[in-house]
């Protein structure tokens, strides 16, 4: 969003230089060395209080506050809220709705082609801008700012052009045409037919052939599909349906169900059988339930291969009636099996995989695949519709994302905005923003008869007590508005500074319910000189804890990041605790390393150099691009943290408290449960 959005309007100085970074900033620098290489980019900001958009899983508050940035974004193009964007398992998720961390699909540039590779959101946020709606030839509709850029096949053009006075720019015009593969369907719900025609696909009846499994019962259907996703989904929708004792059991090299109940046994039969009259969503499920049992997806090609002949008439019908073409491969192979090829390029498979929304999502990715120009996507009109709407962007790793079957891009910087790129992690730490009107804005906000009191947390974004704060104290008049107006509140921080503060904290948990939370992994001073220098010692974190205990107030511990072979062994982890413990921590929450892009890049780096053996450890615990260790991971270490909490005489806390700050930018694991939390960043 441009800066023009956030700060108040000041008169432009003459005198200043033509290229200004933050139009209306003041730029200054500091002599003093723990200032060295660091740019401040004072601003007057227009409004303070930030609330979350949505519910994330996992963000305990709706409302932040956060004096200071590391970084800001010049971009001022966006999207409707509901614009679905093309995520890295093959599904569609609103924009609205994604979470930084989340993957996503964006676009690389290899040699003369464009091709589609997964990337990850950065950062997501809202403003209200005068809507267009841009209608393609084929029916898609995008409705985005003025300023949004997609790319066509002669490159990138923004909706519209320049606003009066400013320089002209390229824009779209009727007839120019967009790259990508066409509007995306919407994705089916799971209704009862639906899940009976998933059912019908993966579950077969199972003959008595005298094969007992080790419990001596006789297994009454097999399971086409072995997949961890297929066996999930299947005892999933038997469970909704009403079928409550089921459960897999080995049946030979194969999987197997079995049911002790004859009134389960009856309702699967039922389940399992096919309408007389051909019902869309049961066809649906249908072919979600055939591609997962007997579907590829390699080097580009879409198949079938039917092994149940009682099969392959009911997929050709369910093909031809949602419009898909196909040719009918015979194989002849020794078994003599039949295989469909689906016809139409990408766009046609994401059409299936949209439609039906097969469960094993390994086989849906278009990661690699080139982005060509064969689907029509011309632009039909552009319309302004005349009022302004709440509009979302994101920022990527790539620099773009795929919005509605089309390349969105989402980063706008000039060379005078290099420093916008979080890559390494470098910028985020040396270039910040500073909101030096924040006390007084906040006040004023407070006093508006639309504020209801609402918890506000800070530290959600970058840390509040960062050594930005020491000069610029902002923190102190914050705390002060939120205390005058009995406002609760809470705090994550790794800043010691904030005991400058306690007095201030005191007298505000005397009116309002206030929490504060520490960041601290590990005690070891040798990894965090090497991993987190940047940050007050453990031994001085651990001394903040115990004087802020000791003055009544209730401090929480997010004991991260665990460092995995460096500091989670169990006698480490004891220690840890011990120490927490002994320094007065209320609750302590476990979290393992999280590894997103920017830090893996970095963190990966200092590994190999410092901690060479160590490289394929993490390699297994993060594969390809994964920013997450596995749920039984981070299971094992939370066991071993409750252990030590036991034995040191504190209850372990393996969800993140409600008022525990939590960092807007993280997310769990994609199969983690709600043991998973929050950590602020290790760069």
């Amino acid at each position: 969003m441009r800066w023009s959005h956030l700060t108040e309007s000041i008169p432009p100085d003459a005198t200043a230089p033509v290229q200004q970074p933050l139009p209306g900033a003041v730029v200054r620098t500091f002599d003093t060395p723990g200032f060295a290489g660091m740019t401040f980019y004072e601003v007057r900001a227009k409004s303070l209080i930030n609330k979350v958009a949505g519910e994330p899983r996992g963000v305990p508050f709706e409302y932040t506050i956060n004096p200071y940035r590391g970084c800001t974004h010049a971009c001022s193009y966006c999207l409707a809220g509901d614009t679905p964007v093309l995520m890295a398992d093959g599904r569609t998720k609103p924009i609205a709705e994604l979470r930084v961390g989340d993957a996503i699909v964006g676009t690389v540039r290899e040699g003369s082609y464009r091709r589609y590779a997964v990337t990850h959101v950065r950062d997501k946020w809202s403003t209200v801008k005068p809507a267009y709606r841009v209608t393609l030839r084929d029916g898609t509709e995008l409705v985005a700012s003025g300023d949004h850029r997609f790319l066509t096949d002669r490159g990138w053009k923004h909706v519209t052009g320049a606003r009066s006075g400013a320089a002209q720019r390229p824009h779209l015009t009727t007839g120019n045409k967009l790259m990508g593969t066409g509007r995306f369907v919407e994705q089916p719900k799971e209704s009862p037919e639906y899940r009976r025609g998933y059912l019908h696909a993966v579950l077969r009846p199972e003959p008595d052939t005298g094969y007992r499994d080790p419990y001596g019962t006789v297994p009454r259907f097999r399971l086409a599909c072995a997949e961890p996703q297929v066996l999930s989904r299947t005892i999933g929708y038997l469970r909704e349906s009403g079928v409550h004792t089921a459960e897999y059991t080995p049946l030979g090299q194969r999987t197997g169900l079995r049911t002790y109940a004859r009134r389960d046994l009856d309702l699967i039969g039922l389940l399992l059988q096919r309408p007389e009259e051909r019902d869309a969503e049961w066809d649906k499920g249908f072919l979600a339930g055939v591609f997962d049992a007997e579907g590829s997806h390699t080097q580009g090609l879409w198949r079938i291969v039917h092994t149940d002949p009682e099969l392959v008439e009911p997929t050709r019908a369910a093909l031809r009636a949602f419009g898909f073409d196909f040719v009918v491969e015979d194989r002849r192979d020794p078994i003599g099996l039949l295989s469909l090829r689906l016809l139409g390029g990408l766009p046609e498979k994401l059409r299936f995989f949209h439609l039906t929304d097969p469960a094993v999502t390994r086989r849906r990715t278009v990661q690699g695949v080139a982005i060509k120009g064969a689907v029509p996507l011309h632009v039909a009109s552009i319309e302004p519709l005349g009022l302004e709407l709440p509009l979302w962007d994101i920022t990527t790793g790539t620099g773009d994302f795929i919005a509605n079957g089309v390349v969105s891009h989402n980063c706008f910087a000039r060379n005078t905005h290099s420093y916008l790129d979080l890559d390494t992690g470098h910028d985020f730490d040396s270039k910040i923003v500073v909101k030096v009107n924040a006390p007084e804005l906040l006040r004023r906000e407070l006093a508006s008869p639309r504020w209801d009191g609402k918890p506000i947390a800070m530290g959600t974004n970058v840390d509040c007590y960062q050594r930005a704060e020491g000069r610029y104290q902002l923190m102190p008049g914050i705390i002060g508005a939120l205390s005058d107006w009995s406002n609760p509140f809470s705090i994550l921080t790794k800043g010691t500074l904030i005991l400058r503060d306690l007095p201030l904290l005191q007298r505000a948990a005397q009116r309002a319910r206030v929490s504060v939370a520490f960041s601290i992994g590990f005690l070891d001073e040798a990894l965090w000189r090497s991993v987190e220098s940047g940050t007050p010692s453990p031994a001085r974190r651990l001394d903040a804890v115990r004087r802020m205990s000791d003055a009544g107030l209730r401090v929480g511990v997010l004991m991260a990041p665990i460092l995995p072979g460096l500091s989670d062994s169990e006698e480490q982890l004891d220690a840890t605790v011990g120490a927490l413990v002994a320094a007065g921590a209320s609750s302590i929450t476990p979290l393992v390393l999280h590894l997103r892009p920017g830090a893996r890049e970095w963190y990966l780096g200092w590994l190999a150099a410092n901690h060479p053996e160590l490289v394929p450890f993490y390699e297994r615990l993060y594969p390809g691009n994964r920013a997450y260790v596995s749920a039984d991971y981070q299971r094992l270490v939370t066991a071993k943290v409750r252990r030590a909490c036991r034995r040191h005489g504190l209850p372990a806390r393996e969800t993140p408290a409600r008022d525990l700050v939590l960092t807007g930018d993280e997310t769990e694991p994609p199969a983690a449960t709600e043991a998973a939390g929050v950590q602020l960043t290790l760069l």
